[in-house]
């Protein structure tokens, strides 16, 4: 795993962006963290690096949103609110895992639907409000190479 401090939100922003850098279609990017933790942050910055334009609300209501770019779509789950594990399919899930690059928010609650083969990030508090302690922990080995050539110093 990789393990970063990040000491403010501009921080975490650019650690998103460059994961936006490296992300391709197909990919799966599990957002793990208590309420607060800036996980919607990181997707608002990620987003924006896939050329979006900053806004970028939080799907709670919604469960989805989709950002359409000539790179590639991002598909934004927040599944806080999913009570089946099962309804993700109802949300146009297998288009986004095969076609786009997936950010999900409570990606506990998809259980067994969760695919094996994908990047979790990690966000916790730090010990100051505006600090964020990171993981970066790659699942299966199509992210193993990426991260290896964007974070050489581990």
């Amino acid at each position: 795993p990789y393990q970063f401090t990040l000491k403010n939100e501009n921080a975490t922003a650019a650690l998103a962006t460059k994961l936006a850098g490296i992300a391709e279609p197909g990919d799966v990017i599990a957002l793990i963290g208590d309420l607060g933790a800036g996980k919607t942050s990181f997707a608002r910055a990620f987003v924006a690096a896939k050329g979006g334009d900053g806004e970028v609300p939080s799907p709670t209501f919604t469960l989805v949103q989709l950002y359409e770019f000539a790179n590639g779509d991002v598909y934004h789950f927040d599944l806080y609110r999913l009570e089946e594990a099962d309804e993700i399919f109802e949300l146009g899930i297998e288009d986004a895992m095969s076609d786009g690059i997936s950010l999900i928010e409570w990606p506990d609650r998809m259980g067994a639907y969760l695919p094996v083969e994908r990047l979790d990030i990690v966000l916790g508090i730090g010990q100051e409000e505006a600090i964020r302690e990171v993981e970066l922990i790659d699942r299966g080995d199509s992210w193993a190479d990426r991260l290896a050539k964007a974070f050489p110093d581990g």
